[in-house]
């Protein structure tokens, strides 16, 4: 892999494109145990530096980058970006710090060149026109020298290429400073080397760049090199020599093995002034714009997303296979298993609104699995859309992502396939006379009451998907939220027959007001005005449920 020289008009149109200086006083980091990870940290980073900050595994490294980069802040001590004291890590400079986490959290579906081109709508300022979009793309594509590998999906690029491309997305908004977990990790030592090499040239052009590491190879680049050891302490801080002096040892190797001492550790690897952090010069950085107003916009932002859920459904083939086949499948066992003519002389009973008396129990049946569909194809629908992208949310949140724009995104692409195979579910049944003969607006009727039915199913499994971690928990958790709506939606068992327990259950379970909303338009029972105000207010409160529980996967976890 080469690199090529990296323009400093190349990255981003910032006014200015010079690193930042940073500096960090006393921070302290503990678990939710109350374990330490940051002790008392207190360190200089000057503007155009490159850093690696070394030490023994579970020594704070990630703990000391995450809370100089903003993305899990210090439970206390100060970060400052030039001076700036209303600057404290990323939370108000977001466009200002890129971040780049160990794994390289990206969509794998897209062409590289599409993923970057998101990723710049959802991170260049409000306003910024798509000729700007385009300049940025290609600009970090030329300095990364990934020109050629453009239109290649990124789960077909080498890792290295990967580990560039992950770069990339940050450097669309040409940050002042980027922190990186580990980029080297991985990679074979010429791609190491080569990734070292483009870093090395970014800061040399300006940029304030600081990483993680545990490959020594890696130091002999650096300007600086921050040394943690064990509880999260910051035994030094300078070049390489100067560190090579501090531990009395001839080569970088040997100060992990002085780290692991404890009787060196505890006598004389002790930050040499911890408490001595220079005062910091007046903020001189008039190109830093901490104001909301820089973020894209609401609708801008949902806009992107919605486009690129699209596209990303579109290109995986299997997934786009899974959500038009199932329907299907289930279309075809209910024309099998349904007779023709059941709805044949059933009318209501008067009677407590329940469904027996002339109602047959086919016509009951057919009806309740007609309802359970348009539940089932929501839930499933839902489940796999958030906790399958957890980490990439967590990065875009870190750049100013709009949690509500991201979940409209997801209703926005999914309502429609499932007013489609709804719809086609109505047509079929009723073409294979599996369903009466009724007026248009009953089925009208019917299609609505199904709509919001999928969709608070949809809501249901959104929360679910956020709630859980991974693809099998959601897997796991789709027969513990289909049982209730099948028990409770009064089919097998009349809502006024259940215990107390029961009614209150059945009450908050969308698909037993959808079976009786549906049973009315095809003459089973009494009609019900209600049903589709009890739905929307399922769809309402299931996705502002959703919307808590998606921030807090969002945001960083404390370790």
């Amino acid at each position: 892999m080469t690199t090529t020289d990296v323009r400093p008009e190349q990255v981003a149109n910032n006014e200015s494109r010079r690193g930042s200086r940073i500096e960090a006083s006393h921070l302290t980091s503990r678990t939710s145990a109350g374990e330490i990870t940051l002790d008392d940290a207190s360190l200089i980073i000057e503007t155009g530096e490159l850093v690696a900050v070394i030490g023994a595994s579970g020594a704070g490294k990630t703990t000391l980058l995450d809370a100089l980069a903003g993305v899990r802040p210090a439970d206390s001590g100060r970060v400052r970006f030039d001076g700036d004291a209303g600057a404290t890590g990323a939370r108000q400079s977001h466009l200002d710090v890129g971040y780049v986490p160990q794994d390289d959290i990206i969509h794998l579906e897209l062409p590289l060149e599409r993923t970057l081109r998101y990723a710049a709508a959802l991170r260049l300022p409000s306003g910024s026109t798509d000729r700007e979009v385009d300049m940025a793309v290609h600009a970090v594509l030329d300095a990364l020298d990934l020109s050629d590998r453009a239109q290649v999906p990124v789960a077909s690029l080498s890792g290295g290429q990967r580990k560039r491309a992950s770069i990339a997305v940050e450097l669309l908004t040409s940050p002042r400073a980027c922190f990186l977990d580990e980029p080297t990790s991985g990679l074979d030592p010429a791609t190491s080397a080569s990734l070292l090499g483009l870093l090395r040239r970014l800061t040399d052009n300006g940029s304030t760049m600081v990483f993680t590491t545990h490959s020594v190879q890696d130091l002999a680049a650096c300007d600086r090199i921050v040394v943690l050891a064990a509880g999260g302490l910051v035994v030094f801080s300078g070049p390489l020599d100067g560190a090579l002096e501090h531990f009395g040892v001839e080569s970088a190797d040997a100060i992990y093995r002085r780290l692991t001492d404890p009787d060196v550790v505890g006598r004389t690897l002790r930050p040499p002034s911890r408490s001595a952090t220079p005062p910091s010069p007046p903020s001189t950085a008039t190109g830093r714009r901490h104001s909301a107003s820089r973020r894209p916009s609401f609708v801008r932002q949902w806009t992107v997303l919605t486009r690129r859920s699209t596209e990303t459904l579109v290109r995986n083939r299997l997934t786009l296979a899974i959500l038009l086949g199932s329907p299907a499948l289930v279309i075809a066992m209910f024309a099998i298993l349904f007779q023709p003519g059941a709805f044949d002389s059933v009318g209501p009973d008067p009677s407590a609104g329940e469904l027996t008396g002339p109602a047959s129990i086919s016509a009951v049946m057919i009806t309740f699995w007609i309802a359970f569909a348009g539940f089932f194809f929501g839930l499933t629908y839902g489940l796999l859309q958030i906790c399958s992208e957890v980490p990439i949310l967590r990065r875009e949140r870190h750049a100013g992502l709009s949690l509500g724009a991201y979940l409209l995104s997801k209703i926005s692409v999914l309502a429609p396939f499932l007013l489609l195979v709804n719809g086609v579910m109505l047509v079929v049944l009723r073409a294979m006379d599996r369903l009466p003969d009724l007026p248009a607006g009953s089925y009208t009727s019917i299609a609505i009451t199904l709509a919001l039915d999928a969709l608070a199913a949809l809501s249901l499994g959104l929360l679910a998907s956020a709630a859980v971690s991974t693809t099998a928990q959601a897997a796991l958790a789709l027969p513990m939220l289909c049982f209730p709506a099948v028990l409770f939606a009064g089919a097998i068992v009349p809502v006024n027959a259940m215990a107390p327990i029961g009614r209150f259950l059945a009450a908050i379970v969308p698909d037993r007001w959808a079976f009786e909303a549906i049973a009315a338009d095809l003459g089973l029972r009494e009609s019900s005005s209600s049903a589709w105000l009890v739905l929307a207010g399922f769809i309402a409160v299931l996705l502002v449920t959703a919307r808590v529980v998606v921030g807090r996967r969002a945001a960083p976890a404390r370790r």
